[in-house]
């Protein structure tokens, strides 16, 4: 099955009232357990990988979000792809080449009138990519 979008994922979820596990991915294995577990299950799932996790990988994104992709792609129920807490802009720009169908941009750490604007400036450059912000 293929790496399915974020917003396939909750919007099935969503129409069939029910809710969706989000896990977190921090090495392969990681990956393999949450997508075993949604296979037994018989459950979509969504696969998230943090801004610490990609640090725990030497701020490599490609080598684990290819990874669990691929996880994905051979996975008996719907599995999207989540990048979590991403403050680095960088890192939410290299999102998009991966195939993650939704971020969660967090410039909390901004004062309020720069979170604004940079969470609105991290929103439409990836509104015009696909994945969901």
């Amino acid at each position: 099955m293929p790496l399915t979008p974020t917003a396939d994922v909750v919007s099935s979820a969503c129409g069939d009232g029910r809710a969706v596990g989000a896990f977190n991915v921090i090495t392969l294995e990681h990956a393999e357990a949450v997508v075993t577990g949604a296979e037994a299950a018989g459950c979509p799932v969504i696969c998230q990988i943090s801004e610490n996790a990609v640090r725990f990988h030497g701020s490599r994104l490609a080598p684990i979000a290819l990874a669990t992709a691929a996880l994905a792609e051979a996975a008996a129920v719907p599995v999207a792809l989540h990048l979590d807490h991403v403050t680095d802009e960088e890192l939410l720009r290299r999102a998009a080449d991966c195939g993650f169908g939704s971020v969660m941009f967090d410039a909390s750490a901004l004062p309020h009138t720069e979170n604004v604007a940079a969470t609105r400036a991290a929103a439409q450059w990836a509104h015009a990519r696909g994945p969901w912000v």
